[in-house]
């Protein structure tokens, strides 16, 4: 592992955080012309009006909860993002490219599991803690196949170094040679960022799940996370499926952005347009269709590696 050149280690945190206002940007727009407001066009300011508001807004606290717990719940999960996003190339560069970077980035999911846990148990509160709780039903539910979808990928390329996944897509990239592992991936990332159809966790029918208690700079901090999460699982796409930074014309950073914002806008977008699935519906289909199918996607790309 070399040093990491300066302009990687400004380049990636801010990258990260234009990205995660653009998504913010992006699902409330979705969300305003999904409900006929006008306007939908200058939602651009409103994820910045809100942080101001809940930067001033009185935190408020339940009944005997443990406010420690739930405030390390709440840190954990944009720390989780950061951890994660450390060893994905932006370009051809990470801020710590690792020889192991895909087992660090499927081992950073433990923080989120962690964050979401603690929030809602830390409330002490039935509807957060039920939240908490389907977090976790949710988590045993699609850690498995993304696991496999990851390791499919690094079978593929003979490496968990990120940056070496994406070169070895110069003359094919893994989302074509591979594709149920690439939808596969795209479904677990949803349920690790508990967004759009398998938003469960802070489901709408338990007024807001494990993140219910929160207000304030508490709530501020989850929902960057939350977004910030979102970010790293469409970037960590482009190296593992999308061919990383190969492009013709721009120079490798652009495309590796201009790749995680197409994988972005398309995980925003399913917020808006799919339904959200019953939790026991998606835990069968994970054990009967995920699992099955991402083990045979590994089982065809070990043949041909070998072969």
């Amino acid at each position: 592992m070399g040093e990491t050149p300066l302009w990687t280690l400004v380049a990636s945190p801010v990258a990260l955080a234009l990205l995660a206002y653009a998504a913010a940007v992006l699902d409330r727009s979705l969300g305003a012309v999904a409900a006929g407001h006008r306007g939908a066009l200058r939602a651009w300011g409103e994820p910045a009006r809100g942080a101001v508001r809940l930067l001033v807004q009185q935190r408020r606290a339940t009944f005997a909860s443990d406010r420690l717990l739930a405030r390390i719940g709440v840190l954990a999960l944009p720390v989780a993002a950061l951890l994660a996003a450390v060893v994905i190339p932006l370009g051809t560069e990470a801020v710590a490219g690792m020889r192991v970077g895909v087992v660090w980035f499927n081992a950073m999911e433990v923080g989120v599991w962690g964050a979401v846990w603690l929030t809602g148990w830390g409330a002490n509160s039935a509807y957060a803690l039920i939240g908490g709780y389907r977090f976790l039903a949710q988590g045993l539910a699609y850690e498995l196949p993304h696991m496999f979808a990851l390791i499919t990928a690094a079978l593929g390329a003979g490496s968990l170094d990120l940056a070496e996944v994406a070169a070895a897509q110069h003359d094919l990239w893994f989302a074509v040679w591979m594709p149920v592992a690439f939808a596969v991936y795209l479904i677990s990332a949803a349920a690790m960022v508990f967004w759009g159809p398998l938003d469960h966790p802070v489901g709408a029918d338990l007024a807001g799940g494990a993140a219910v208690e929160l207000s304030g700079p508490d709530r501020l901090v989850f929902m960057a996370g939350r977004y910030a999460l979102l970010v790293v699982v469409a970037a960590a796409a482009v190296p593992l499926f999308l061919g990383g930074d190969e492009g013709p014309l721009l120079p490798a950073p652009a495309w590796s952005l201009i790749k995680t914002s197409a994988v972005l806008a398309l995980l925003v977008w399913t917020a808006h347009r799919l339904p959200v699935l019953r939790m026991d519906r998606f835990v069968a289909a994970a054990w009967t269709v995920l699992i099955p199918a991402a083990l045979l996607q590994a089982l065809v790309v070990a043949i041909v590696v070998v072969g």
